[in-house]
C-alpha cells in the first residue's frame, strides 16, 4: 500500500468514528469586479426669471396714434368769441389740438364760462382730454367772469413774506380754475422784478428779491398740484430784468449763467429740484427773450442751449416744457410761423401755444407735419413730446367730463381770504 492509500484510509477511519460527514465546502466567490464610481447627478440650477416688464399705458397709447394725432397734442390754440363757433370745432375736430387757451374774448359770465367749457369737452367727445387753459395770476392778469370777485395779485401776496399766504394764493388759483372747467394755468410767475423800468412784469411777480420769490412761487404752484390744477411756471429763464414787452419785440438779456445763477434762476431752481424729480412742477413755460450768452441767434423758446442744455440738462427738469404764445412779436418779427414752430420743437419743447389768429394753428400744424414727414422732426423726438403730454394729462385725471356750475359765494369768500399787504 503506497503512503498515500494509507492516508486516505486514515482520514476515513477518522471522520467515520467522530461521526463527522464531509461538509460540501464553498468555491471562494469570484473577486468582484470594481465598481465604477456612479457620478451623482449635478444639481440643475433654477434659472432665473425674467421679470415680465410691465405694460406701459403711454407707450400703448402712443403705438396707436397717427403723426397727425401727434402733431395736434404739440399745440394749444386759441380761438375768438364766447361761444363754440366754426374755429374751435375745426381746432377741435380737424387739427385734432392737445388744448385750448381762453381770454377775457371769451369770457362774458360764470353760467357763459361752465357752459363753453363743458361744451368743448363735449365737442372733443371720446377723444385724447384737452388742456383747458388759462392766465389767471390774479392782479392785473385776471380772467376770471365779472361775478368772481378780483384775485389779489402776486406781488400783494410776495409783500406779505409769507409762505402760508402764497399757499392760500395757490388755492384760489386752483380753485378757480377748477370752478369752470379748467385744468391747466399758467402761473405762477417766477420772474425776479429786478429792473424797476420792466413794465411787462412789474407785480405779476412776488417780489423783487429771488430768494423771495423762490420761496413763495413754488409753495404756490405745489398748492395747485395738491387741487389737481397744472400750475405752468413762468417765464423760464426769467423775464423780470428786461425792458421791452416781447409781446411786441425781442428782448435782450446780456448776461453770463453765473449771473443768471445769481438772481433768475433761483427761483426756477427752487420749483424744480427742492423736492426732488417727484415733486418738480410738471410744466414751465419758456419766454421769448434772446439770452445772448448762451445763444446769441435765437430766443430762448426756440433755443437748444436754453431748453435742453440749461432747462433739461442742468436744472434735470423732466416734465412739459411750453413755448409762449408764438404768434407774439418776439417771433414773428424774426422767424414765420411755422418756422418758428419746427425750431421751438427742435429745440426741445413740448407743447406750442399758437394763441392768435384764424389761419395761425393751420400754418403751425402743416409745418410740423411736414418736418415729420421730412425727418427733419424724427418719429423719436415727436413721441418724446408726445409721451410728456399722454403721461401729463393721465396724472392730473383730465376729462371730458361736464362740471356743474360753480358756488360762486363760497369762491368769493376764498378769494377774500388770502392775506395780502
Amino acid at each position: 500500500m503506497t503512503n498515500r492509500n494509507l492516508l486516505a484510509l486514515i482520514l476515513l477511519i477518522v471522520f467515520t468514528l467522530t461521526g463527522c460527514q464531509t461538509a460540501a465546502v464553498p468555491a471562494p466567490a469570484p473577486e468582484a469586479a470594481p465598481t465604477a464610481a456612479v457620478p451623482s447627478p449635478e444639481s440643475t440650477p433654477t434659472p432665473a426669471l425674467t421679470p415680465v416688464p410691465e405694460p406701459d399705458p403711454f407707450a400703448e397709447q402712443l403705438a396707436a396714434m397717427t403723426v397727425e394725432e401727434k402733431v395736434g397734442q404739440l399745440l394749444i390754440g386759441g380761438f375768438e368769441g364766447t361761444e363754440i363757433g366754426d374755429q374751435a370745432t375745426r381746432l377741435v375736430q380737424e387739427y385734432q389740438v392737445g388744448g385750448l387757451i381762453l381770454y377775457g374774448r371769451n369770457i362774458a359770465g360764470a353760467g357763459q364760462l361752465v357752459t363753453l367749457t363743458n361744451g368743448l369737452k363735449a365737442l372733443n367727445g371720446d377723444g385724447i382730454p384737452l388742456f383747458l387753459s388759462i392766465d389767471q395770476e390774479g392782479g392785473g392778469v385776471d380772467r376770471m367772469p365779472p361775478e368772481v370777485r378780483r384775485t389779489p395779485g402776486a406781488y400783494c401776496v410776495g409783500q406779505t413774506g409769507s409762505v402760508p399766504a402764497a399757499q392760500s394764493y395757490g388755492d384760489v388759483l386752483a380753485a378757480e380754475c377748477a370752478a369752470f372747467g379748467l385744468n391747466l394755468d399758467f402761473a405762477p410767475v417766477l420772474d425776479v422784478w429786478s429792473n424797476p423800468g420792466n413794465t411787462v412784469i412789474g407785480q405779476r411777480a412776488f417780489s423783487a428779491d429771488a430768494r423771495t420769490v423762490a420761496g413763495l412761487g413754488p409753495a404756490a404752484a405745489r398748492r395747485m398740484m395738491d387741487q389737481g390744477i397744472i400750475p405752468a411756471v413762468k417765464h423760464f429763464p426769467g423775464h423780470g430784468d428786461t425792458a421791452v414787452d416781447s409781446h411786441v419785440g425781442l428782448p435782450v438779456v446780456d448776461k453770463s449763467p453765473e449771473e443768471l445763477e445769481e438772481t433768475e434762476l433761483i427761483p426756477f431752481r427752487a420749483a424744480i429740484q427742492s423736492a426732488g424729480t417727484d415733486g418738480q412742477v410738471p410744466a414751465v413755460m419758456v419766454a421769448h427773450i434772446l439770452l445772448t450768452q448762451l445763444d446769441p441767434e435765437r430766443p430762448a423758446s426756440l433755443s437748444p442751449a436754453v431748453v435742453t442744455g440749461l432747462l433739461r440738462d442742468e436744472l434735470g427738469f423732466a416734465g412739459a416744457v411750453l413755448t409762449d404764445d408764438l404768434t407774439m412779436g418776439a417771433v414773428t418779427q424774426s422767424y414765420g410761423l411755422g418756422e418758428a414752430a419746427v425750431l421751438a420743437v427742435e429745440a426741445g419743447c413740448d407743447i406750442l401755444l399758437v394763441c392768435h389768429g384764424p389761419d395761425s394753428v393751420p400754418a403751425v400744424r402743416t409745418a410740423l407735419l411736414e418736418a415729420a414727414a421730412s425727418g427733419r422732426i424724427t418719429a423719436e423726438r415727436l413721441d418724446e413730446s408726445v409721451y410728456r403730454i399722454l403721461r401729463l394729462k393721465t396724472e392730473y385725471a383730465l376729462t371730458n367730463e361736464p362740471v356743474s356750475p360753480p358756488d360762486l359765494e363760497a369762491l368769493n369768500a376764498q378769494i377774500g381770504a388770502v392775506p395780502v399787504q
